[in-house]
Order: structure tokens, then sequence, then C-alpha cells
């Protein structure tokens, strides 16, 4: 089971200075940027998947500006993401069209047609039909039974956009692995999607609408779907936005599960409230460590109304900011204590979570709470115990929760300890 990473831009500067907090010197976005396989001596994944709403379309921006844009399908996929070393060159390359980007649209704004030229222009060695994303799932209705009207409109427009891109990327002489898209309200219409897609012609299927879904549930729809194929051996399965990482082990079961695609874990490093550094176990499951918070006073929105409305002064904001991170240094150095450490980072804290109008009580409840995910970090120290080529290179900044190459580089050292983990997973 491989693990494609689904990127969106997730590249850092090399030559970022921590100490300063700015960029290398006349530093250009991408050009002198890393990606996460650039940055690390292996590749975090098995592979990457690029989104067609990320690069965008004349009519339909997306995150890449216009000149990245054009250049990445004047050279491809793979030389856009710099996968050009002799060891990645096998590494799959997937593409899919993004469908939560137009998920309130009545209809995709894509056609079959130019989705296959898109990918034979990308040179991607795997290609997603075009499909429109159902959010409800219900495991109680049995058959076509169930399912609101816009489920089942969905339902219909996804077969149709997978046979007539089945059928246009015969065009390309099977440049690209067409994949189709599973898209469904139920188990059972899972099913009944995943064998009308077989008989179109598809070997490689992919279920979609998998993020909102339970580990349980999640469970229920690979289920219903592998057991309705596994009458024609040999169709691979992938899963579309699978994030669960504690349940990752769970999945290896189901042999027709060839790949799945997630971001989640760099994600988690500046997204979630509590889990923001993965490291290992010695039981071989994930521990997670929350980041401390330690924002530029100077460019922080909620510190700079602060100051503005006279609730703080901006030298004092400053000093705070300062005392936190020399704090935190010295006590990675071994200089400082555990206590004083604390006391610096919680002075800088209460200004984060306070407002005007706050409740005192409830405010010191939430940073009592917050207070006891930072006293488990600072007493594991977890960054050294990682010797992964991110906290190598910069130890405890990588735990400061501060700003996009601080962040993204705690992401890419999560993304790391998901591989070595799903790794682990499929030896054993």
């Amino acid at each position: 089971m491989k693990f494609i990473f689904a990127d969106s831009m997730d590249h850092v500067d090399p030559r970022f200075n921590f100490l300063t907090d700015q960029y290398g010197a006349n530093r250009e976005a991408y050009w002198d940027d890393v990606f996460p396989h650039e940055l690390l001596t292996k590749a975090p994944y098995d592979g990457v998947l690029l989104s067609r709403a990320m690069i965008g379309e004349p009519n339909y921006p997306g995150k890449m500006n216009e000149s990245l844009s054009m250049r990445f399908r004047r050279v491809g996929a793979r030389a856009h993401l710099r996968l050009t070393a002799k060891e990645q060159l096998e590494m799959p390359i997937f593409g899919d069209n993004g469908a939560f980007s137009y998920c309130d649209m009545p209809e995709p704004p894509y056609t079959a047609a130019d989705t296959v030229e898109f990918y034979g222009q990308g040179q991607f060695t795997h290609g997603c039909a075009v499909d429109h994303i159902i959010f409800e799932f219900d495991k109680s209705v049995s058959g076509l039974n169930g399912g609101n009207a816009v489920s089942k409109k969905r339902f219909e427009i996804t077969l149709n956009l997978a046979s007539e891109f089945f059928e246009e990327s015969k065009k390309l002489d099977n440049t690209f692995t067409p994949i189709g898209v599973i898209q469904g309200w139920s188990p059972d219409s899972l099913a009944h999607a995943a064998i009308e897609l077989v008989k179109i012609g598809y070997r490689y299927l992919a279920i979609g609408g998998m993020v909102p879904l339970t580990a349980t549930d999640t469970h229920i729809a690979v289920t219903a779907v592998t057991d309705a194929i596994k009458q024609w051996p040999g169709i691979k399965v992938h899963l579309l936005g699978f994030a669960k990482a504690d349940n990752l082990h769970e999945f290896v079961k189901y042999k027709q599960v060839a790949s799945f695609d997630t971001t989640s874990p760099l994600l988690k490093a500046f997204k979630d409230s509590v889990k923001n550094y993965y490291l290992p176990n010695n039981d071989g499951s994930i521990d997670y460590y929350t980041a401390i918070r330690i924002p530029q006073a100077i460019s922080n929105n909620k510190l700079k109304t602060h100051a503005k409305t006279g609730l703080y002064k901006q030298e004092h904001l400053l000093e705070m900011e300062s005392s936190a991170l020399s704090s935190l240094r010295m006590y990675a150095a071994g200089q400082e204590t555990l206590e004083n450490t604390l006391n610096a980072v919680m002075e800088y804290t209460r200004p984060l979570h306070n407002t005007p109008t706050a409740d005192e009580t409830k405010l010191l409840k939430q940073l009592s709470k917050l207070e006891e995910k930072y006293i488990k970090t600072l007493k594991r120290r977890p960054w050294e115990d990682c010797n992964c080529d991110v906290c190598n290179a910069i130890g405890v900044e990588g735990i400061i929760f501060r700003g996009s190459n601080r962040n993204k580089r705690r992401g890419i050292h999560n993304l790391n300890v998901y591989h070595n983990h799903l790794n682990r997973i499929l030896i054993k």
C-alpha cells in the first residue's frame, strides 16, 4: 500500500534564518524553495498527488500563479515537482480534479475530454476521472434506496463522466493509468458504482468522499467496495483523502487497496490544536505533542489589535515574545529550567487568548489546559529523539508554532514519521 502525498505547493526556504525570522536574501518562492523530498535525504512518501483545482485554469484560477501554472503545463508534473533524481523516476504522480473546490456547483467545471488532455500535458502516471462529491452516507439503506436528490444526481454525473473519461483516455494510448472514481451515499451504492466502473473497463478505482467519514464508516465503505469487486482479480483501489493515522494499521488487511493519499500529517503541524508534532512510540504507534505557540507580536492579528486598542503595550508584547523565545532556546540547550521556561511561555500566551470582554475564570481554565500540553512537550523534549533531517538541522525551532517555514518543516517531519510508520506496519 503506497502513501501518496497530496501536495499543495508545500515547499520551504532552505536558507530561512530562524533567529531573525527572515527569508534568504533575494528569495523567490518556488524557485529558491525545496519540496519535502528535497529537504530530506529520502522522500517521505511513495508518490505525489496534484489537484487540477490547485494548478488552475485560465477561467478557473487555482493556488498557483499564472506563470507557474503555464510552466507546469510546459514541463509536466515530474519536472515541476523536481522528482527527477534516479531513485524518484519510478514514483507515481497522481492527478485529480479537486472535487471539494467545486462541491457547491451543480456540475463539475471540467469535461472528460479536457481532463484527459490535462493529464496528458502534465505527464501524470495516474489520472482520476471527473467526479462530483457526495457528502451523504447512510448505512441503513440497501440497494439503491435512500439518497437525496442531490446525491443521486451526482452519482449519475460521476458515472457518466467516468464512461466518457475512459473512452477519451484511450486516445492517448494509455500514457497514464485511468482511475474511475466511486461516489455513493451508502455501502450498496458505492458497491454498485464500483461494479459499473469495472464493467466500463477500469482496473484502478478510487473511493471518494473519505474525508468526513469516521474510521468505522470508512471500514464499511471500503469493505462494500472490495467485496463487490473480488470477483475480478487484480483490480486496485485507491482511497482519496484518507487521513486516519491512528487507524492505518487496520486498513492494510484490504489486499485490493494499493494506495491512498493524504496531506493530513503536514496540515496537523499547524491546523490541529493538539497533535502538531509526531514521534514514533516503542510500541509501534505514534505519539503526538503540542507545538509551543510563540507568534510574532508585530504580525499576529490578535496581538496587533491589543496594541491598537491599548489592552497591551506593543513594547510589552515584544518583550514577552523575546523572553519566551530565548527561554525556550536556553531550555533546549540545558541553560534554563522547565519552570522558568514555562512561565515565560505562558506569560506571552495569555494575550493570545485574552480579549477585553474575556471571562477570567474561563480564560484561566483555557490557559491551564494548554499549560498541561506544553508541560508534556517540554518534559519529553521530543525534538531530541528524532534523527530526521529537519530535527537534526533546526532542533527546538521545529517545535515552535510561529511561521510558515517552521510550521511546514514540522509538517515535513510529520510526513517522514508517518511514512516510516506505514512501512513498519507493512513489514509487520
